[in-house]
């Protein structure tokens, strides 16, 4: 056992024994003393607490210089984790839907960067920073811990922003991406498209009943197992551009992919649930663990207990739910984006194994 195993399971004691007058040393004046009680309790008992997260501090602050924060246009999207000393930083690659790419430091300068790699399979981009200083990259260890062990995930200035357990073996997670349209077979070329899904990517990008879609992504589809077919190779989140024949006019639109599961929650569903990542499934390989994360602050390390970065949170899919890649799956990729962006030549088959 580890010195900071034990120390994460006194902390845990600890705080199932808190004392009640120190929770009561908060401003509650307005409060009935047994409702200051339990909201006292309450507040302690929380695995990510104050004192907690001060217990793993030093943990996190062993990646202050590795983590930053992603912005997407003017948007901050994402964390970023610093993976080669020239300035490559691995992202999640489906927030990347704007220009200009910048990336915050733990300074809080404000960095252009610029895509230099995508694997859609695993969601991960690669960024380059547009700098000639020397950055502090990670070292990945590849070990997943057993299920019930403490997960630490920190932020831009070293702060932890989550604790959790991991939750299961490292599993599948399929993706169930829908542009929320029903098709019926065209007359010509394409599918036509009989109900629009309210909600939906199809139907926030205007697509109406009738319409005829006769292409994806610049392809033209012959009939609609086409289309079909070629949507359902789309992740939820992945943006396509859509070719659309409405009576006499070809039009042509952007429509975002959504997960089926958010498609048919209720309104109480989605606030039970709350913010989640617009990629949140289709994962050949990842561990699930309980911390909870905004979808922005997916794209950083997850440590272990003894501070290894053992993955990258990749997904916030559920109100309890998130996903990470491990180590193995991260360096497998890694490798291949690092040697691309660096404009190197790689086997064609190893490229095309790592898409």
């Amino acid at each position: 056992m580890n010195k900071n195993w034990w120390i994460l399971c006194l902390a845990a004691l600890s705080i199932m024994t808190i004392d009640v007058d120190v929770a009561r040393a908060q401003d509650y004046d307005d409060t009935e003393a047994w409702l200051r009680h339990q909201l006292g309790l309450r507040t302690s008992q929380r695995r990510d607490n104050a004192e907690m997260k001060r217990l793993v501090s030093p943990l996190s602050q062993s990646t202050i210089d590795s983590v930053v924060k992603v912005y997407s246009g003017d948007r901050p999207v994402a964390l970023g984790t610093i993976v080669a000393a020239e300035g490559y930083v691995l992202t999640k690659r489906s927030e990347l839907t704007g220009d200009p790419i910048r990336v915050r430091m733990s300074d809080n300068r404000l960095l252009p960067g610029r895509i230099a790699a995508v694997r859609r399979s695993s969601d991960l981009g690669l960024i380059k920073i547009e700098s000639d200083e020397t950055f502090t990259p990670v070292t990945w260890v590849d070990q997943t811990p057993t299920a019930g062990s403490f997960l630490i995930s920190p932020g831009r200035t070293g702060r932890t922003i989550g604790i959790g357990a991991i939750g299961s073996r490292r599993v599948r997670v399929e993706h169930k991406g829908r542009l929320g349209v029903q098709l019926v077979s065209a007359e010509r070329s394409g599918a036509t498209v009989r109900g629009v899904q309210p909600g939906s990517g199809a139907d926030q990008a205007g697509i109406e009943q009738g319409d005829r879609i006769v292409a994806i992504n610049g392809r033209q589809q012959p009939d609609r197992f086409a289309v079909v077919n070629t949507l359902s190779k789309m992740y939820p989140g992945e943006v396509v551009a859509l070719t659309i024949v409405r009576g006499e006019d070809r039009l042509e639109m952007d429509a975002r992919l959504r997960d089926l599961s958010v498609l048919q929650e209720t309104e109480n569903d989605a606030r039970v649930n709350g913010p989640r990542s617009a990629r949140l499934s289709g994962f050949d390989d990842v561990f699930q663990h309980d911390t909870v994360l905004n979808p922005d602050e997916c794209g950083g390390p997850i440590l272990d207990s003894d501070g290894r970065v053992i993955g990258m949170n990749i997904a916030r899919a559920g109100r309890v739910v998130s996903y990470a890649l491990p180590a193995s799956v991260i360096m497998e990729d890694l490798a291949g984006m690092l040697n691309e962006a660096r404009g190197s030549v790689l086997d064609q088959n190893t490229v095309a194994g790592q898409r």
